[in-house]
């Protein structure tokens, strides 16, 4: 039998590239793109940001190697809860992405660069009204704030009965005194980036709740760690990937032992294509619990030349410590 770091290079040397548009510009980016790899196990996705270096690729790397060659953790439930992601738009179309997801959670992006005060105000209340009283309404400010703002914007945002704020500041230092002067739950995102962060997270009581992706923490397996080190609730998020990277976060969400908050994995309709023939897209609020199937015909519509990607491939396979 040949090694297992040998089959997955020779995985990644058929990997097929893919570049898909989004619907609306979402943390500075307009379009998807990755590499997709089919092993044993079944499709693995590997689309890291193109900002990220060989080394941070590596658990993204790891992350695809895992369902391509291994699979996943068996779950313990069938279907997952998942919320609505609204990118930094007016209130209109704020409403009417609300109205289409179908969710009862909705996850607002605020803070976007060039916007103000008043246009993330108008936004979560348009989100609000969409959902309903009963709904649910946490907002992701991807660290764009320091200390002082962030108090001052959740204490203006704070009468939408927020469920909770996500990576208000970009340092676990700040998370702390972000915590310490609102009474609005803390979630830590970016900050759980590498697998010796939780413990960190957990002893600066810089969170309530940690959000965790599957690509950037090197797989379900390696998620699955971080969450028990870390000790606090998990919300399972995507990195708006295809159906077949979005499968990856469901079946972390499924293998969780519990899962008290809706996560954000209903992220498809970011993309205004998709690759599977059966897209993950919600149902009532919810995904269900299954691998992405590749379709030719959708893959073949948005491929691209695959050679600088089974590069950078490459480049992160060497850089893998696991």
């Amino acid at each position: 039998m040949r090694a297992a770091g040998a089959a997955a290079a020779d995985t990644a040397a058929a990997g097929r590239a893919f570049s898909i548009p989004m619907r609306t510009r979402f943390r500075g980016v307009t379009s998807r793109e990755g590499l997709l790899v089919r092993g044993p196990a079944g499709w693995g996705e590997f689309s890291p940001f193109a900002e990220y270096p060989p080394r941070e690729c590596a658990r993204w790397w790891a992350a695809c190697r895992e369902a391509a060659e291994d699979g996943w953790p068996e779950p313990v439930r069938d279907r997952v809860p998942v919320n609505v992601t609204v990118p930094a738009v007016g209130p209109q179309d704020a409403a009417r992405i609300v109205a289409e997801g179908g969710c009862a959670t909705a996850k607002v992006k605020v803070a976007e660069r060039g916007q103000d005060a008043g246009e993330d105000i108008a936004r979560v209340e348009a989100v609000r009204d969409a959902i309903g009283p009963a709904g649910r309404v946490r907002i992701d400010a991807n660290g764009a704030w320091d200390v002082d703002t962030a108090v001052r914007r959740l204490g203006e945002l704070r009468r939408f009965d927020l469920e909770y704020v996500e990576q208000p500041c970009p340092t676990l230092e700040e998370l702390a005194q972000v915590r310490r002067r609102t009474d609005v739950p803390v979630a830590a995102d970016e900050s759980i980036r590498r697998a010796e962060d939780p413990l960190k997270v957990r002893a600066a009581g810089a969170a309530d709740i940690v959000v965790l992706k599957v690509q950037p923490l090197g797989g379900v397996r390696s998620a699955l760690r971080v969450a028990e080190a870390c000790g606090l609730p998990v919300v399972v998020s995507s990195a708006v990937e295809t159906s077949v990277g979005l499968a990856a976060g469901v079946a972390l969400a499924a293998a969780l032992p519990e899962l008290p908050y809706a996560c954000g994995l209903a992220t498809m309709r970011l993309l205004r294509a998709d690759v599977a023939a059966d897209p993950l897209l919600p149902v009532d609020g919810h995904l269900p619990v299954r691998a992405a199937e590749v379709d030719e015909e959708r893959l073949a519509a948005v491929e691209i030349d695959p050679g600088p990607w089974r590069a950078r491939m490459a480049a992160a396979r060497a850089q893998w410590r696991g």
